[in-house]
């Protein structure tokens, strides 16, 4: 399914465009390629994609998955809030410094806010010029499709989505449509496009994935899946550095974890210190706990560890996503990861599940790995005591 839609993607945006030395490097795979992805938000590392990764970094595992030889970097050069304006003004310093073969650049969602079209078109072209004035080559980008709000009309953001295909044409540039490959999806399924959103103009990382996929058949002309990649190894590191120094930590815990997360770590470090503050869940509605989650940013943990309880009705699905992707978007810091968060699945704490509870894990699951984050869970029909698997998680993600 993700192949097809790339290719109709791909086919409905031909170009006159001549192929991309940056491809022929990557398939000789006899010298270092280098690649710079500038954006705003939506292209740098924040929340809504885990706090550790986001497309750029997706399209390093994807062109090297096509090209095992490569010897490759790619750069992120994402600014949260940044425009067309702003990307011109550190242009220099945030991409052309690193002396790159090939540089894609990915704006709109804020200059649609309050760039004139024509201004936002001439910074493009602009972009281009002093890109491919320094050897690189460029490959623009569209940006996903959203969910409506009054700062940004989706019909305002498809004008500026056209004005970027619209200078790719003139410029004779490859285009990645990213904002063509969301829309098959909506078109397909509007629930499978609403789950590759992290909130209404932030995709998660699955929308990341979609993302990387899209540009590397744009730069390859070749299809790829990321859909198998899993969360980045180490999801305790900030934890488990501090307790290696022998520094106490603070832990933030939902029940059951609030009372098995000390004896676990202290049997990998038996003079850990650990203070634990509980999240309270008992009583507490889905939204309740995405309220709570908000304090989360300012509490200075060490480790947030989420397990919402399976008991809470499913309900609506739009409703669900939208709560308990925000109970995972406020436990994580703004921007790069600072400290650590853990999701556990219900089935963990509570093997037994209703139909009805186990709609809720099954969505729960999906919500988890769009959030690029690590979980903890059980296999079916294990009855190993939850102290014990919890003990041996840790234990198998221990640097």
């Amino acid at each position: 399914m993700r192949s097809l839609i790339l290719l109709l993607c791909f086919c409905a945006n031909l170009l006159p465009a001549a192929p991309l030395k940056t491809a022929a490097l990557l398939a000789a795979g006899k010298e270092p390629v280098r690649i710079v992805c500038i954006g705003d938000s939506i292209t740098g590392v924040y929340y809504h994609s885990g706090g550790r990764r986001a497309y750029a970094e997706m399209l390093q595992l994807a062109l090297q998955q096509l090209h095992p030889q490569a010897q490759l970097s790619v750069h992120n050069a994402g600014i949260s809030g940044d425009t067309t304006t702003g990307g011109l003004k550190r242009l220099e310093r945030d991409v052309l410094a690193h002396k790159p073969h090939l540089v894609t650049i990915m704006f709109g969602m804020n200059d649609l806010v309050g760039t004139p079209v024509d201004i936002f078109k001439k910074n493009l072209r602009e972009m281009i010029t002093r890109c491919q004035k320094s050897g690189a080559e460029v490959v623009l980008c569209t940006q996903n499709s959203i969910i409506e709000t009054p700062r940004r009309p989706p019909a305002r953001l498809a004008e500026f989505t056209q004005a970027i295909r619209d200078v790719a044409k003139e410029e004779t540039l490859v285009v990645a449509d990213c904002y063509a490959a969301f829309e098959a999806v909506h078109a397909a399924d509007a629930s499978e496009w609403n789950l590759l959103l992290s909130d209404t103009i932030h995709p998660n990382m699955a929308g990341h994935k979609l993302f990387a996929e899209t540009i590397a058949h744009a730069i390859t002309g070749r299809t790829v899946s990321l859909r198998e990649v899993g969360p980045p190894a180490s999801p305790l590191s900030h934890t488990f550095a501090k307790l290696k120094a022998g520094q106490p930590i603070q832990v933030l815990a939902m029940p059951p974890y609030d009372t098995l997360i000390t004896p676990a770590l202290q049997r990998l470090y038996p003079a850990a210190v650990v203070k634990v503050t509980p999240w309270p869940v008992a009583g507490q509605t889905l939204a309740q706990l995405e309220l709570f989650a908000r304090k989360v940013r300012s509490m200075k943990q060490d480790l947030v560890l989420i397990a919402v309880p399976a008991e809470l009705p499913l309900q609506d699905q739009v409703q669900f996503h939208h709560d308990y992707s925000w109970i995972m978007n406020w436990s994580l810091s703004f921007g790069v990861q600072q400290w650590d968060v853990v999701v556990a699945l219900p089935s963990a704490a509570k093997p037994a599940l209703s139909q009805e509870e186990s709609r809720h894990e099954a969505l729960a699951l999906r919500l988890i790995q769009a959030q690029d984050l690590s979980m903890i869970t059980r296999r079916s029909g294990d009855t190993t005591p939850l102290l014990e698997i919890l003990s041996t998680w840790l234990a198998h993600h221990q640097p």
